[in-house]
């Protein structure tokens, strides 16, 4: 979340970054700052009561020694009144500190200065592109028909066992899948990442640390006897590792990958854009988390986008990036690129990869922090990236790659599957 004393001292500032994300945020802003200052007020009261207490207090041996018993009893009443004003303030005080938190997790991350305005996904900027665009055979069918013609993923079985939006992978199917993990897992090894094995259910604190509560809660699916999450990404329990630590700056950069089922309601997602594979409730996704100095966040940014990148060209997929405008990004990120790749079959752009930087929102609420060289404390900026999710990636391997014969595997792939064909 952002900084009470960020939000105090650029009030103007932080409202009018606020619009860019299309939030209004002028109510709760000066909410805050109307409570931040009630706090002040009664700090200060609550330092004037204790002062006089302490002098009270060693007022009163003195007066009973010098036998002035009355005046003494007198500073003994006094002492009692200014303790019950003391706890009265500070119970006030507490209130107001509770209030204040209530309202600061609601209010989003502000936007890097050069997130570009816009409502929609339409109003998204294109950094960049690569890649040969396919030449389908005649015939050619989208995904979820090349699914069944190979018996590579049953959607109905999974809509038996679950409902919609759990599909299950069978044959070349699961192992299209094992394969894709492994090789994305693989690759980030060899980028230096340090792989994590998280849960996959996590508590509120966790959910509120990284930002997904309380703004994605109806998202999320409860475990209401136990009160824990499924995770919606990996970005959750890993970047939690870090929840309550004081790191040492040469730690930095912490970086972790980590492979983990996802789970998410998508409620009020309906229509084509849902069908097969576009959108589920349940899919595999491997994440890229770092943990770095504020100096170094955005050169770290390009750094997880140039390596995402390199994983769509190692899978001959044509891909764009797309630097998100205010209206498109995320309750938490400051900045945040989008891969998609072209899905030759249906004839559309799909994401597959987000790659954000938090800068110090998620270190705020999750007080994580690094100690400088002359031992002061300072928050950590934290990114994240998909890298990548599975479900829309096999999509466009399945429909990109089909010919007469089946459907061709790309040749960085085939190490992991071992076959090259899926006929």
């Amino acid at each position: 979340m952002l900084t009470l004393k960020y939000i105090t001292e650029n009030t103007e500032e932080v409202i009018a970054r606020l619009a860019i994300k299309n939030y209004d945020g002028s109510a709760i802003i000066a909410q805050v700052v109307e409570l931040d200052n009630l706090r002040k007020t009664t700090q200060v009261q609550v330092d004037t009561a204790s002062a006089e207490l302490n002098i009270l207090s060693k007022e009163i041996g003195l007066l009973f020694k010098q036998g002035k018993q009355t005046e003494a009893e007198l500073a003994k009443e006094k002492t009692v009144e200014l303790k019950e004003t003391i706890k009265t303030l500070g119970d006030q005080q507490a209130a107001v500190e509770l209030k204040l938190n209530e309202l600061l997790v609601q209010i989003p991350n502000l936007p890097h200065s050069s997130v570009p305005a816009g409502k929609h996904a339409e109003d998204n900027l294109t950094e960049r592109t690569g890649g040969k665009m396919p030449n389908l055979p005649v015939g050619a069918v989208p995904h979820w028909d090349l699914a069944k013609k190979y018996d590579l993923i049953d959607f109905e079985l999974g809509v038996k066992i679950s409902g919609a939006g759990f599909p299950v992978y069978k044959g070349k199917g699961a192992r299209l899948q094992r394969a894709l993990i492994n090789f994305f897992l693989d690759n980030a090894l060899e980028a230096g990442y340090l792989e994590i094995q998280p849960p996959y259910v996590v508590n509120a604190a966790s959910g509120y640390g990284t930002g997904q509560l309380p703004d994605k809660e109806g998202q999320m699916y409860h475990c209401d006897v136990d009160d824990l999450y499924l995770i919606p990404t990996a970005e959750v329990p890993v970047t939690n590792i870090y929840r309550d630590v004081i790191l040492n700056e040469n730690e930095l950069p912490i970086k972790n990958t980590a492979y983990s089922a996802c789970f998410r309601r998508e409620a009020g997602s309906y229509g084509k854009d849902v069908r097969g594979l576009n959108r589920l409730h349940q899919f595999d996704k491997v994440e890229i988390v770092q943990i770095q100095h504020p100096d170094k966040s955005y050169e770290t940014l390009d750094q997880m986008v140039n390596y995402v990148q390199t994983l769509v060209e190692k899978l001959e997929l044509p891909w764009r990036i797309l630097r998100l405008c205010g209206g498109d990004m995320s309750f938490t990120s400051a900045l945040t690129f989008d891969f998609e790749v072209y899905s030759a079959a249906q004839e559309r752009w799909l994401e597959v990869s987000s790659v954000s930087n938090f800068e110090s929102y998620q270190a705020n609420r999750l007080k994580c922090r690094f100690r400088t060289a002359d031992k002061k404390t300072q928050l950590v900026h934290t990114l994240n990236g998909s890298a990548m999710a599975l479900p829309r990636i096999v999509a466009a391997l399945l429909e990109n790659n089909q010919t007469p014969e089946g459907i061709r595997i790309p040749k960085a792939l085939i190490p992991y599957t071992g076959f090259d064909m899926i006929s």
